[in-house]
């Protein structure tokens, strides 16, 4: 049994541009091409994109990815691994779920709140390895220093930024507007300033990386195509327009 590109993209949630940029890669080669051009994959396929789908999950880049299913040759074992790290985050998941319930609970009662409790299960550093092997050591430390030091509500604030510069990437790209014209310019402003909070502005070099990633990434994809098909494009050719008029090598 096999499946076809789209199938298999829609099943998996991802996309078929994903897909073939995974076969570009060497990741995730098709079973076979038919005379129709059409890319079809079959059960060892499927079993491979699983394995991929679940270390991206876990915060792996394609890189280390790459390199942990050329060494896993047992298929069987390395699904028992995978098995057991989900297991792992279903249970930081379950503790986070029972601190959120203690939290509310003790806030309607006026209950005193212990810390150990509210922040239970939570840990914003388990991306620590992918972002020090993208943006360095130094990068991370500082990075994480900086949102250690904001309250709850500049946190929220942050992200919320965040959300509504996603939106309206989304917006512009479904009226139609060209992502080097200028309202698209005004949004990657926005999105160029949003980052600049954390540190040094980013240089040409990082923000079209970042553009880059947006599309490679299945991760970033999934969070800027909730906004309509091909934003996450929209967004790398915005980024990219705007390195070009305004940031220097």
């Amino acid at each position: 049994m096999e499946w076809s590109i789209q199938d298999i993209a829609r099943r998996a949630g991802t996309t078929s541009r994903t897909l073939r940029y995974y076969d570009a890669i060497g990741l995730l080669e098709p079973s076979r091409i038919g005379s129709n051009g059409y890319r079809y994959y079959d059960q060892a396929a499927l079993v491979r994109l699983q394995r991929i789908l679940l270390l991206r999950e876990l915060g792996l880049g394609l890189p280390a990815i790459a390199e942990a299913l050329a060494g896993q040759r047992d298929t069987a074992a390395a699904l028992r691994t995978h098995l057991e790290l989900l297991e792992q985050e279903r249970r930081r998941l379950a503790r986070q779920i029972e601190s959120v319930r203690t939290t509310l609970r003790r806030t309607e009662e006026g209950g005193q709140l212990m810390a150990e409790e509210v922040f239970d299960g939570f840990d914003h550093t388990r991306y620590r390895d992918e972002a020090t092997e993208r943006w360095g050591a130094a990068a991370y430390e500082k990075g994480d220093r900086w949102w250690r030091s904001l309250s709850e509500e500049e946190r929220a604030e942050f992200q919320q930024r965040q959300l509504d510069i996603g939106a309206a990437y989304g917006a512009a790209h479904l009226a139609g507007e060209p992502p080097d014209g200028d309202e698209a310019q005004a949004i990657t402003q926005r999105h160029y300033a949003w980052l600049s909070v954390a540190g040094p502005s980013p240089s040409k070099g990082y923000f079209t990386g970042l553009g880059e990633m947006y599309v490679a990434d299945p991760r970033f994809t999934a969070n800027y195509d909730r906004h309509g098909a091909g934003t996450a494009e929209f967004v790398r050719d915005a980024m990219r327009a705007y390195a070009e008029r305004h940031l220097g090598d």
